[in-house]
């Protein structure tokens, strides 16, 4: 059965560099820009189906027909505190986005997603949402944000991980069946702590040098 609301981004450039991100060898400054990278690639895939609108430009020689973006202003949403690294890749495509934050924290005996920050756009209502977090494990933390996002009247909502486990996928849709996720890689499994295997371990450690 095809999941219409999974895509994964399967471009050659995109997977060079998730195996050099998954390399246990890979430096703490490779990893950010690497993270960078992936995320500003898979940004240009997940937007091509925004609508355009015609305008007219004046080039120095005439006038011209030329399209850009119609509708929804974009917004984007980092999970704390891995998510941060993919939001300035993605600011280099569109520097016009908003930024909001959400705070979250896996509770290591539960597994649970423990809310302790959220600073979102006023008119988040109002925009095309990309909520970006690294890693989709358990599915918990992104399920919680999603929901805090709907409480706030967003309504047009995407997330955008570069690799995902099974678990974690199927928690989404359960909660929100209309939401799309969009991964670079999806992975076989959790193991028994909640880590995708084979993954590239803890996103945020490696990020920060904290590992």
């Amino acid at each position: 059965m095809v999941d219409t609301n999974l895509t994964v981004i399967d471009h050659p450039l995109i997977q060079h560099k998730l195996a050099i991100l998954r390399d246990k060898n890979t430096n703490v400054r490779d990893f950010r820009a690497l993270c960078t990278e992936i995320s500003m690639l898979m940004a240009f895939e997940a937007m091509r189906n925004l609508p355009l609108e015609e305008v007219m430009v004046e080039t120095p020689l005439a006038l011209a027909k030329a399209r850009r973006l119609a509708g929804k202003k974009l917004a984007l949403v980092a999970i704390l505190r891995a998510g941060l690294i993919m939001v300035d890749g993605i600011l280099n495509l569109v520097p016009t986005a908003r930024v909001g934050h959400i705070g979250l924290y896996r509770d290591p005996k539960t597994l649970k997603p423990v809310q302790y920050y959220s600073k979102l756009p006023a008119d988040i209502a109002e925009r095309d949402v990309f909520v970006l977090d690294p890693m989709l494990a358990t599915g918990g933390s992104a399920a919680a944000a999603i929901r805090l996002l709907k409480e706030q009247g967003a309504k047009s909502i995407r997330l955008l991980c570069i690799i995902g486990a099974p678990e974690g996928k199927a928690v989404v849709h359960r909660e929100h069946p209309e939401v799309e996720i969009l991964l670079a890689a999806q992975d076989e499994r959790l193991n028994e702590h909640g880590y995708i295997m084979p993954g590239l371990g803890d996103a945020g450690d490696r990020i920060y040098g904290t590992r």
